[in-house]
């Protein structure tokens, strides 16, 4: 479960930025709040969980939500540029091919890993580091 302050820029970076899909959604009036999941592509039995808590919720520096997400994707350069071109800072960029860190719009660390590997390639070699990641 991920703590999130505002549903659309949420879902415009995990759905847009990071290419998860809304598998369904509850809204619980008593409760105040609504759960939002989310799944890859072709495997919505695994899911990540939103949590929007209507009245608000301080989350801080990410801290209070979620230490770090990992996210495996078909090809790290592509979902990077995608998250660059949506103004998200590559906080890690991927030197290696392999691994790369952002931040979601709620300042939760998501390490985002290549399916396999690919070969390391500019400008994500020469990129510096930004940043906490």
């Amino acid at each position: 479960m991920i703590r999130i302050s505002n549903i659309e820029d949420s879902l415009n970076f995990y759905c847009n930025g990071l290419g998860l899909t809304e598998t369904r959604r509850q809204e619980n009036e008593k409760g105040r709040y609504t759960l939002i999941f989310l799944a890859a592509p072709n495997d919505e039995k695994s899911e990540i969980e939103l949590t929007y808590n209507w009245d608000g919720d301080d989350l801080g520096s990410g801290s209070r939500n979620f230490g770090h997400l990992a996210y495996r994707v078909e090809n790290i350069y592509e979902t990077c540029q995608r998250l660059k071109d949506m103004g998200v800072t590559i906080n890690r960029p991927p030197r290696d091919g392999h691994m790369a860190f952002v931040r979601s719009p709620d300042n939760i660390s998501i390490e985002i890993l290549q399916e396999g590997n690919l070969e390391p390639k500019e400008p994500w070699v020469s990129m510096p580091n930004v940043g906490n990641w």
